[in-house]
């Protein structure tokens, strides 16, 4: 097996592809006959958030820990409360696995091109959202695209959509640190990022790769504004009684959140009623205000909050 160069010059150097280090590398190509220097789509994609006042990336190190879940809720709830009439948007970057539009209740809806650029879809007048979903001929349609055009559409999600004044702009990712990660991080250097809630549940086995997500946030220097536990026991929707499903047995988020020095947001139980409310895409707040799980997705809400506005 080759050894794999130690020093490589960088996809933006002008010696990209052509540098001896670069011999044998099945990107030479590709690094070569690339434009190269600054990307000129992140000043028009600070330009277009300008408008925007917070911007928050939803991150998961594991799949099935609720991440879209918690992004839809999060979204509904400061929208849905009265006193601020906030506006809030959702950007799904999840271009594999699209599932913000059902939660939020826009499922079938298209997206229209105006003079302002795209328009995304309104699951209520304050709350916007945009998602590869809405491209699709069926909702059932399989999205296979190689990283390329994954990080293609995700530019345009935020150079292209005409978000309007927003109070916040929620950005839905897929598990793992991989290509639409660290996209994100480099469209959004220059549009003023506040940081990333960081989602999770209490067993062992997806807080071992949630660690790998908060390594990658030290890594490329993004903030960290909390560790959210989902699924953190059980609530009867009967008696209210609660009870142990994913046990925390190496301490659960709390003490990881202690471990790599980051704010713990809070623990949302599961409550039957929370995927009801994402399979008819409605507010579970608003719907079930008397359930420990909304107390706990506002208490959540306020404690993001007040990390936003320590900076």
């Amino acid at each position: 097996m080759q050894r794999i160069p130690a020093r490589l010059p960088g996809t933006a150097s002008e010696q990209a592809g052509k540098a001896d280090a670069c011999a044998g590398c099945p990107n030479q190509q590709l690094c070569a006959t690339a434009p190269k220097g600054p990307d000129p789509d992140i000043a028009v994609i600070r330009d277009r958030l300008a408008t925007v006042r917070r911007k928050i990336l939803v991150l998961s190190g594991k799949g099935g820990v609720g991440n879209s879940t918690f992004t839809g809720q999060l979204a509904f709830s400061p929208a849905a409360v009265p006193d601020h009439a906030l506006q809030v948007g959702v950007v799904d970057v999840d271009i594999c696995g699209p599932s913000i539009p059902r939660v939020m209740g826009v499922e079938g809806e298209r997206v229209h091109q105006a003079m302002t650029g795209w328009q995304p879809v309104y699951a209520d007048d304050n709350l916007a959202v945009m998602s590869v979903g809405f491209l699709l001929r069926e909702s059932a349609d399989a999205v296979i695209w190689r990283g390329p055009k994954k990080n293609g559409l995700i530019k345009q999600f935020l150079k292209d959509v005409d978000w309007g004044e927003l109070d916040y702009l929620l950005v839905d990712t897929p598990p793992g640190t991989s290509d639409e990660h660290l996209s994100l991080v480099q469209y959004l250097r220059d549009a003023g990022v506040d940081g990333a809630l960081v989602v999770t549940t209490p067993q062992e086995v997806a807080l071992a790769d949630v660690r790998k997500e908060l390594n990658f946030c030290k890594k490329v220097g993004l903030r960290v504004l909390g560790v959210a536990e989902n699924m953190a026991g059980f609530v009867c929707p009967n008696c209210k009684g609660a009870s142990e499903i994913f046990p925390a047995t190496s301490g659960g988020a709390r003490r990881m959140a202690d471990e790599f020095g980051v704010p713990f947001l809070g623990s949302v139980p599961l409550d039957p009623l929370i995927g009801k409310s994402c399979d008819h895409g409605e507010s579970f707040v608003e719907k079930y205000p008397e359930s420990p799980a909304s107390t706990a997705f506002m208490a959540i809400v306020q404690a993001l909050r007040e990390q936003i506005e320590r900076t």
